[in-house]
Parts: C-alpha cells; sequence; structure tokens
C-alpha cells in the first residue's frame, strides 16, 4: 500500500479514533498491552525504537516506519511540534491497522 494511503488513514484515525503521541506513554502502554498498533517515524531515536520493536513483536502489534520525519508525522496530523512515535489506542473509521499489516 502507498504512503498517501497511509497518510489518508491518519488523518482518518486521528478524527475518529483515538491516538497517544510520545514515546514515554507509547512504551508504558505498550508493556500493559494497551496498544493496537504502533507509527514510528524513520528519524525516531535508536535506543527507543529498538525497545518498541522488541516489545510489540512479543505482544504481536503492528509496528509501521513512516518515511518521513518527526517534523513531517507532527505536521500530517496537525501539531505544531514534532512527533516520533504515535501509538493507535482505537482506529475508529479507519482501517489504519490493515495498511500497518498490508505493510510488512
Amino acid at each position: 500500500m502507498s504512503e498517501a494511503a497511509f497518510e489518508r488513514e491518519l488523518k482518518s484515525v486521528a478524527k475518529s479514533g483515538k491516538l497517544s503521541l510520545g514515546s514515554r506513554k507509547a512504551v508504558k502502554l505498550l508493556l500493559r498491552n494497551q496498544v493496537k498498533g504502533i507509527i514510528l517515524a524513520d528519524n525516531a531515536e535508536p535506543k527507543v525504537r529498538g525497545l518498541i520493536d522488541s516489545t510489540a513483536k512479543i505482544n504481536g502489534i503492528p509496528v509501521y516506519v513512516y518515511k518521513g520525519t518527526s517534523a513531517d508525522l507532527g505536521s500530517l496530523l496537525g501539531k505544531p511540534f514534532k512527533v516520533s512515535i504515535i501509538a493507535v489506542l482505537d482506529p475508529g473509521d479507519s482501517r489504519i491497522l490493515e495498511v500497518m499489516e498490508s505493510a510488512k
């Protein structure tokens, strides 16, 4: 699936679903197994990225690496700050999880 389809679904989940932004919160939610999917910016900090990748793999949670920077990811969500990690808590009306799975 294309990057444009992912961006469209991410905007949809931001409107109709529930997201959590930031690495600290994402790690806590992952450890509690409250996450349905994780989105990482391509330039996410390697140490945190490794922790999230391994924890998500253990819990069977899909991880999608966005082919842009954290600034790109933040602006895609309409935020005036950088976002390196997004935890999808509820996909809402979007098909974000299907897009994430098909990108593997």
